[in-house]
């Protein structure tokens, strides 16, 4: 669905409502700023850290109120492995091998300091970067590094990505069917699902606002500047969009945050949170579409020309983006059930294409105020990491650029109707991924060599069972 246009100038904070309980000056030293948390919040007894693996899994330790300050004196290690783990939280065997499973210093981001209201016990979280041994230098197989090292080339070109999210989830009941499968909490009075999530359906949003205002009280309560909620096109479905940042880093740290503080709300009302790709065969999935414009030092939106098709650099942007979103495929489609997104009817893109208030396409520019004009990228599902699906975006945006691309012509009509151009398969995913000058380059050579053996051995799991429908097949 439609995000709000980004402004024309960089003043996304006149938006983005400040945390009551964290209002930091741009200049205070985050040794500062935690003091002044302490001093405003002395109930606090337990330390949320969290690192971002290699699929956007938020892992980490706790630490009680007396240790927080050696967080941020350089004190709190975690072993540089944590950053590859699988989805089931297993190491990355031939990392370990290489590197003894060596330690590294985790660097903490004052901007996430946040409460945890739906926490137990008084609990306090903040995101961490993962560093070198001695904490000097960032740790390249850490998703959010590589994310800061894209944005620092384009401040190099005195540009700066606005960014804003959108993402799709599911809520279902607590408990599974007997044999496994998510039931929807939407339903029709025979006790089947809804045939559909009635899609911006003011009636479905008062079902279920308990939650969905406990949703938005814990996004206040963590600065999370939430935008929209609504209900989508699939049975207990939805979708929360978040407000621009001018800062990717930013924008990327709340929409983490905002996905883990869905899900630990929503079992608290009993339900499931399922940010999962494609639940069901026969439904729609889940997607995660980011909206961008750059700026320049002005604050001026350099993809404006006055008109309704953008500047010459809009035009090499979106020529980026399509032509490395091949070599992208395994992060925006980062696991098996992603792939069942990309089927015909989904909204799931399935080539390479752009177009102008184009919905079926891969990349859309939507209409509007020619201050406002924007790229959204809807390739990537719920599913993905979203610091290394900004991170691949913008490298791709980078690339257009940098050799003066050209977009083929935008298309018109039914983009969805297509044979599959982009990598339909896991597997070819991750070849175009692991082979891919593009991703060494633009990601490094540490996250591309550690993704893509860690979806290897994430696959072979898959390789080597056998399915109840084999049986059912065959035996």
């Amino acid at each position: 669905m439609d995000q709000q246009e980004p402004s024309a100038n960089l003043k996304p904070s006149a938006n983005a409502k400040p945390s009551a309980n964290l209002k930091p000056s741009a200049n205070a030293k985050p040794s500062v700023v935690l003091e002044q948390f302490l001093q405003q919040h002395p109930d606090i007894e337990i330390f949320e850290v969290l690192l971002h693996d290699l699929n956007g899994i938020q892992r980490g330790k706790w630490l009680p109120r007396e240790q927080i300050s050696k967080l941020f004196n350089g004190g709190y290690k975690m072993p540089q492995s944590t950053c590859s783990m699988d989805s089931w939280g297993r190491d990355l065997e031939e990392l370990v091998a290489a590197t003894g499973d060596s330690d590294g210093v985790c660097q903490p981001h004052i901007s996430t300091l946040a409460l945890v209201p739906w926490a137990d016990r008084p609990t306090a979280q903040i995101i961490v970067s993962m560093g070198s041994f001695t904490g000097d230098e960032p740790y390249l197989g850490d998703c959010r590094a590589v994310l800061a090292n894209i944005l620092e080339r384009f401040d190099k070109l005195g540009l700066t990505p606005v960014v804003a999210s959108e993402m799709e989830f599911h809520l279902f009941e607590l408990d599974p069917d007997q044999f496994g499968v998510p039931q929807h909490s939407q339903r029709a009075l025979d006790g089947s699902p809804a045939l559909g999530g009635q899609t911006y359906g003011l009636d479905a949003m008062r079902e279920t606002a308990p939650l969905m205002d406990a949703i938005n009280s814990a996004a206040k309560i963590q600065n999370l500047p939430v935008d929209t909620l609504i209900t989508e096109f699939g049975p207990s479905q939805f979708e929360i969009n978040l407000y621009h940042q001018d800062c990717a880093l930013r924008a990327c740290d709340q929409g983490s945050m905002l996905k883990r503080a869905i899900r630990q709300v929503a079992r608290s009302h009993d339900r499931v949170a399922s940010f999962m790709a494609k639940p069901f065969a026969d439904q729609v999935g889940n997607g995660m579409h980011i909206h961008f414009s750059l700026v320049d030092a002005d604050g001026n939106n350099v993809f404006n020309n006055g008109t309704d098709t953008g500047s010459a650099l809009l035009n090499q942007a979106v020529a980026g983006c399509l032509a490395t979103m091949a070599d992208s495929m395994a992060i925006f489609a980062p696991n098996i059930n992603s792939f069942r997104r990309m089927v015909p009817g989904c909204y799931a893109p399935l080539a390479p294409n752009w177009g102008y208030e184009n919905r079926t396409t891969a990349v859309r520019i939507p209409g509007g105020d020619h201050r406002a004009i924007r790229i959204e990228h809807r390739v990537a599902g719920a599913d993905a990491n979203i610091y290394l699906t900004v991170a691949a975006m913008l490298a791709g945006v980078l690339h257009g650029i940098e050799n003066k691309l050209s977009a083929p012509a935008p298309v018109v009509g039914d983009a969805g109707e297509v044979e599959p151009v982009l990598p339909h398969f896991w597997n070819d995913a991750i070849k175009a991924f692991e082979q891919s000058d593009f991703i060494r380059q633009a990601l490094g050579s540490e996250m591309q060599r550690n993704y893509a053996q860690s979806k290897r051995m994430e696959k072979q799991e898959f390789d080597s069972r056998v399915t109840l429908m084999e049986y059912d097949a065959y035996l």
